[in-house]
């Protein structure tokens, strides 16, 4: 575990998330999620987490590793049709995991999650953090819409932004 990513993330907290995601971009992140559940029967959810602290900082959790804690923390696991997606963002690491369902994720496959991971990331480092945001949730609803059509049925889990 590195001093400096101490130090970032015990600096860079809950001020740096409502910088960055004020709460007309977390209403805009809920209306494309919206819209884009409109056109598959897949559940996208969006977490966005400023820095880790406590027990996860110092065991030097990786983000990855904290997206699947949080996966199965909101039970985005838990789909009718093991299709949901969480896009879970460590904004003091600037790093971005999709952590799919197992009925998504055999059609996607990792590659096509991580091409949309960096394509995020691109703009998260360029400050474009309400642009990334929506395109990766737009990405993530084009691959949702090739193998799940549009609902039928109510929508299983929240649209709602997650900030922790």
């Amino acid at each position: 575990m590195g001093i400096k990513r101490i130090g970032k993330h015990l600096l860079e907290h809950r001020w740096r998330v409502r910088r960055d995601f004020p709460p007309r971009v977390l209403d805009a992140i809920e209306r494309a999620i919206k819209a884009g559940e409109a056109t598959h029967s897949g559940q996208i959810r969006f977490v966005v987490e400023g820095a880790l602290d406590g027990v996860p900082l110092f065991r030097n959790q990786a983000a990855r590793e904290r997206a699947l804690d949080v996966f199965s923390h909101l039970r985005v696991w838990d789909t009718h049709q093991n299709n949901g997606v969480l896009i879970y963002l460590l904004l003091a690491d600037r790093d971005v995991e999709i952590v799919a369902d197992r009925g998504i994720d055999a059609k996607v496959g990792h590659a096509g999650w991580e091409a949309i991971c960096r394509t995020m990331e691109t703009d998260f480092r360029a400050g474009r953090f309400e642009q990334g945001v929506i395109e990766g949730i737009e990405a993530v609803s084009r691959e949702l819409a090739k193998y799940f059509p549009p609902p039928a049925g109510p929508n299983e889990l929240p649209d709602k932004p997650v900030v922790i």
